[in-house]
């Protein structure tokens, strides 16, 4: 690697211009990659929920919908909204009562459940469908459209408007996100360099990279909205290790070469190569372990964030060196003692407080898997948003005025009998918490016949082979009743039609539960068996990987344990963001502490003395490095107003710190506990134990 460092210290100049040039394809590459804002949509295609949108979308010319609460209104005020409804742009039907009679039949004739479902004292209630599903670009700019239409007595509900606010929530957040993380982690690196402008150089070159990932995202066709907002504020704190590696590097190299800086970089490049490499390998190796969910929100996350090291290693030593050099007078001039203490009397005490520490660490272990298997979890991303985001005030409304919290839809045969579909639907509506239910034997009967029901009408229930019924239920998404409801409708619905499916966002969300409770724990034992194997093969050791996993495993269950004792619910994604990124991120601090009492020990050192070297000389790194992290993920996690993003940020920096005090505190305890079993399942010891061995017997002789 020694010729590639020197070709960069060579090149230096050509290596910044080429990067800067591929700014510009990545800024437009970053400008036309979609953002996703349905979570819902990575669940797998195969499924019963997934195949009806399908059918509902082909057959219908439907995919999402809101209900509009207008208030204060007369019926023709409200048809008139109707109509004008009708003409934005991807809207494809507006069901009321007044578009379903055009006001020809009193609505005293109407069934009283369904007249008091939409009816209520000042208020009355339209369903607006969509020609597009419920995130599409198409969508979100039909519900941005109609809210500039409609007058302030109307609230437009559901979830494509939650959407609509949570896509320019995001837009308006995501630029702060960053600017909060570059504050906090240059203000890290200002106390812990030795330069006031080396943390410049840092923050550019990992925007660099940050930059060149996000463009590159493009020949993915899209992201979801949760990558797009972690995906800089993680690779910031993930990355940066590497650049201060480098740095380092390039301090000790001077000393060797005191008039020859560009010997010094090249040789700092060519160590820096093997040490990232080998360290980004157990943090790519998490990533990626997501992507085998069948949930593909896992897919999109982990090739996104494996992807932005890889920028970053690659920018670590191919921009960041050509800068060092290029600005090496402005920073020498601005160097300074680092701020940072050197922590001399902190491993002293842990040497002589291993054993409690280690108890302390089993004791510990009880509580934390407790909470870490019984936290609250929560799916309806709309209970975490700000209540007054006009969507939320509208989904208020309807929960409390309508007992509406969640919609079905229910897609038939079309050819079904019409004793059959009226008992169906009798049944149907005698199911607990079920509010009403809207569809052609609900509106014709013994005081409406069908051919009173306009053409048009009627074509919004029923096209080619397939009816269509709406199902408004009293229970929330993602809550156990509803749960419960949805298996009673689909035994209801399967014994008149075993094609007949059961859609919409609490359906969907029940298969999301039930598919993530399975990914989750697949993802989970993937990247604790990948990263074992990594380190297995560092180590060329069988102890040494259970023994560093275990350390981080213990600093999982207690950060996500935390949640269980504060009464906190974490979003549903967080385990498997944690036990990924966490795992894979912070088990660099322990492999750096290891690596060093690996060296220490293999020289001949008693194992008190090597332990308490390999802690004294890592502690600042680990601290240093944990910091970062913390910095990068803290602030957004306080700023953000998205409630998944700020628990996962929060998480995130509160993982860092927790690893980092088991690392400092129980790693060196574990060390000494199972030094015997390390020297013997770890290549290298063997040879190290008969050196001091031909030691002491020599002492011993002479």
């Amino acid at each position: 690697m020694i010729r590639f460092g020197e070709w960069i210290t060579k090149h230096r100049l050509f290596v910044l211009i080429a990067a800067v040039l591929l700014l510009i394809p990545s800024a437009v590459g970053y400008l036309h990659t979609r953002v996703n804002y349905d979570i819902l949509s990575y669940l797998p295609d195969d499924i019963n929920t997934m195949q009806g949108q399908e059918i509902l979308k082909e057959n219908f010319g439907k995919g999402g919908f809101s209900f509009v609460i207008t208030e204060g209104m007369q019926p023709r005020e409200v048809q008139q909204t109707a109509e004008q409804l009708k003409t934005i742009s991807h809207v494809a039907d507006v069901v009321c009562y007044e578009s379903l009679t055009d006001l020809r039949v009193p609505k005293e004739v109407l069934p009283q459940k369904l007249r008091e479902a939409f009816n209520r004292d000042n208020t009355e209630v339209m369903a607006v469908f969509f020609d597009d599903t419920t995130s599409a670009d198409g969508t979100l700019a039909a519900i941005d459209e109609m809210r500039s239409t409609v007058s302030e007595n109307c609230y437009i509900s559901g979830m494509s408007a939650v959407t609509a606010d949570m896509k320019h929530l995001t837009e308006r957040e995501s630029v702060i996100y960053a600017v909060i993380a570059v504050i906090l982690t240059s203000i890290v690196l200002l106390v812990t360099m030795d330069s006031f402008l080396i943390p410049l150089f840092f923050m550019l070159s990992i925007g660099f990279a940050v930059v060149w990932n996000l463009g590159s995202n493009f020949m993915l066709g899209e992201i979801s909205f949760i990558t797009q907002a972690l995906a800089m504020v993680l690779q910031l704190g993930v990355t940066m290790d590497y650049s201060i590696f480098l740095w380092h590097s390039y301090k000790e190299m001077q000393q060797q070469y005191p008039d020859d800086r560009n010997a010094a970089m090249a040789h700092a490049i060519s160590m820096t190569v093997g040490s990232v490499v080998s360290s980004s390998l157990t943090t790519v190796a998490g990533f990626l372990a997501m992507c085998f969910m069948s949930f593909t929100l896992g897919l999109d996350l982990g090739i996104v964030m494996a992807k932005g090291v890889i920028c970053g290693v690659i920018s670590c030593v191919t921009v960041l060196p050509a800068m060092i050099l290029l600005f090496d007078g402005a920073i020498r001039k601005t160097a300074h003692k680092a701020l940072l203490p050197e922590f001399r009397r902190i491993p002293e005490f842990i040497m002589q407080h291993a054993f409690g520490f280690l108890t302390a660490a089993v004791v510990l272990l009880i509580p934390a898997l407790f909470g870490y298997r019984n936290y609250g979890v929560y799916y309806n991303l709309d209970s975490t948003l700000p209540p007054e985001l006009a969507s939320v005030v509208a989904n208020t409304k309807l929960s409390e005025e309508y007992d509406m919290n969640s919609t079905h839809l229910l897609l038939t045969d079309a050819s079904m009998n019409a004793a059959d579909a009226a008992r169906m639907t009798a049944q149907i509506e005698q199911t607990e918490g079920v509010q009403f239910v809207l569809g052609l034997p609900s509106l014709t009967g013994a005081a409406v016949p069908e051919e009173i029901v306009p053409q048009e009408m009627q074509d919004v229930f029923r096209q080619g082979d397939w009816q269509l019924m709406l199902i408004g239920s009293e229970y929330k998404v993602a809550t156990d009743a509803v749960g419960r409801q949805i298996e009673t409708l689909n035994g209801i619905v399967q014994s008149y039609d075993k094609s007949a499916l059961l859609i919409g966002e609490a359906p969907a969300t029940k298969d999301l539960i039930e598919i993530t409770a399975r990914d989750f724990k697949i993802v989970s034992i993937l990247s604790i068996a990948v990263i074992f194997f990594i380190i297995a093969l560092n180590f060329r050791s069988v102890s040494l990987p259970v023994i560093l996993v275990s350390v981080i495993e213990l600093a999982i269950m207690i950060n996500l344990g935390i949640a269980y004792f504060t009464g906190t619910q974490l979003p549903f994604i967080a385990s498997v963001v944690i036990g990924t990124i966490q795992l894979g991120a912070t088990v660099d601090y322990a492999i750096l502490m290891t690596t060093r009492y690996r060296t220490e020990r293999s020289s001949g050192r008693e194992k008190q003395e090597a332990v308490g070297i390999a802690l004294q000389t890592s502690v600042q790194s680990v601290v240093t490095s944990a910091l970062g992290f913390f910095a990068a993920t803290v602030g957004v996690g306080v700023y953000s107003e998205i409630g998944m993003i700020s628990s996962l940020c929060m998480l995130l920096a509160r993982g860092a710190l927790i690893s980092m005090a088991v690392v400092i505190a129980v790693l060196p305890s574990m060390l000494l506990a199972f030094d015997r079993v390390i020297c013997k399942t770890s290549a290298g010891f063997t040879a190290a134990q008969e050196r001091r061995r031909i030691f002491r017997r020599r002492h011993a002789q002479a």
